[in-house]
């Protein structure tokens, strides 16, 4: 059984007080590159979305970008469980590694593990495990958004890959299309890292061109074309074949903008874009 899982990253990628991370959020909703309203979730909403690519930065960086993708999904209704996979930075734990039970505590409070979901994504090369989540921030920094909208209701399934090839995605993709019930895919990740803006909005755009005629294979052969540093492409990759799988049929580029258009230095920026995969 595993226990509460305290944040990593409070304090320094989000703040570390629930008034704090609440007018985070609310900034990124209001920025002039954000939605631009502080959304309330729609229970009649349609819930066509099967899937969302969202960046992880700090939310003062990538905040008004990942608050499309909230405020989308706010529309689109009510959700009971969110499933987030996102990549390992750290090197420590399994190939894909599951938080399998117990909760998360982040400052707006504590949400909890979906356990039956969790449980059913174990097998073969996707172990549960904790010290893959330890110091991870890719996961975790989409937990306050969640709970922004969905209060404590919200269950979420905290994925962590480190094995990003193709064979490795499929597999996960698989897994991930047989768990049943009122959910969300996120698949957490930033684009381009640290360089110029024209080369960034190049790469990601072609990059981004390929998530959203929802082929895998073929993202992965532009980011070696383009020698991306996109973090997270093995998590998108899963996430895209399990959406299809899931009856997804389209995808929207819901916002793309960089570090360089928050902060102002277009020098070395890292791109963010947030994305919807719709039934």
């Amino acid at each position: 059984m595993m226990g509460i899982r305290k944040p990593a990253v409070a304090g320094t990628f989000y703040a570390a007080t629930p008034d704090g991370v609440v007018g985070q959020l609310e900034w990124s909703y209001r920025h002039r590159i954000g939605p631009g309203d502080v959304p309330e979730v729609d229970p009649s909403g349609p819930r066509e979305i099967v899937a969302l690519v969202i960046p992880h930065a700090g939310y003062m960086a990538s905040g008004p970008v990942a608050a499309h993708a909230y405020g989308a999904l706010a529309r689109d209704g009510l959700v009971d469980t969110a499933v987030i996979v996102g990549p390992n930075h750290t090197g420590y734990g399994a190939s894909v590694s599951v938080w399998t039970s117990g909760a998360w505590a982040t400052p707006l409070g504590d949400a909890r593990v979906d356990e039956d979901a969790a449980g059913l994504l174990v097998g073969g090369t996707i172990r549960s495990g904790e010290s893959a989540h330890i110091y991870e921030h890719s996961v975790e920094v989409q937990v306050p958004w969640l709970q922004h909208l969905y209060g404590a209701a919200i269950r979420i399934v905290p994925v962590a890959v480190l094995a990003q090839d193709a064979d490795t995605a499929r597999e996960l993709g698989e897994a991930l299309s047989r768990l049943e019930g009122n959910l969300v895919l996120i698949a957490s990740t930033d684009f381009t890292h640290y360089e110029p803006q024209e080369n960034a909005i190049h790469k990601d755009g072609d990059v981004i061109e390929a998530i959203e005629s929802l082929d895998s294979d073929e993202m992965y052969r532009r980011l070696g074309i383009h020698n991306c540093s996109m973090c997270g492409y093995g998590p998108v990759a899963a996430v895209l074949h399990a959406a299809r799988l899931r009856g997804a049929t389209r995808a929207e580029l819901l916002k793309y903008a960089t570090s360089g258009d928050v902060i102002g230095d277009y020098s070395r920026v890292v791109g963010y874009a947030s994305i919807a995969l719709r039934r």
